[in-house]
């Protein structure tokens, strides 16, 4: 086994980080969680609104994608308030990542409830089928929340993040 950094928490002589960087990381992410999850909610109520039919079981599905967006979102925040153009990057992988992530949740839970409660023959098939073709149609929506929560990442979360350091952030504070 190779011998662990001192900023490795395990290793034995780990110390807190007396910038507050590491705080404020963690701080920032929480809070880019919390607007991916509206930027979520802003795209299901679209696609709930937008299905014809079966609504309560599209509502359920979109219930099972929310912690995937919120991972993805939790994970790109401190990459989203650095250049403007790591926030338009940033922006583009979270608008194409956030169906992705959501419709592979959905077919793992059609997977699983295929497998083990409703012995139904292809429902993870069925699920993926029917997530790609509502992501496709909710696409103009997925691009205006994921620009939307790009800007109230840059927005929010930055200022905290200058607060922790005690000086301003290097690179573009726009």
């Amino acid at each position: 086994m190779l011998p662990t950094r001192p900023s490795d928490p395990w290793s034995a002589g780990w110390q807190p980080d007396p910038s507050g960087q590491r705080l404020a990381a963690i701080r920032s992410a929480r809070r880019g969680m919390r607007l991916g999850v509206l930027a979520y909610l802003l795209v299901a109520v679209a696609v709930v609104v937008g299905a014809s039919e079966d609504r309560p079981l599209v509502a359920f599905a979109l219930l099972v994608g929310a912690p995937a967006a919120m991972l993805l979102s939790a994970g790109l925040t401190n990459a989203a308030m650095g250049s403007r153009i790591d926030a338009v990057v940033v922006g583009v992988a979270f608008a194409f990542g956030m169906p992705v992530a959501s419709v592979t949740s959905f077919v793992i839970a059609g997977w699983i409830l295929d497998g083990f409660a409703l012995g139904t023959p292809d429902l993870a098939g069925t699920v993926l089928r029917r997530g790609v073709s509502e992501a496709i149609e909710a696409a103009p929506v997925v691009a205006l929340a994921a620009a939307l929560w790009v800007v109230a990442v840059r927005r929010w979360a930055v200022e905290q993040v200058v607060k922790a350091k005690g000086r301003p952030l290097d690179g573009d504070p726009g």
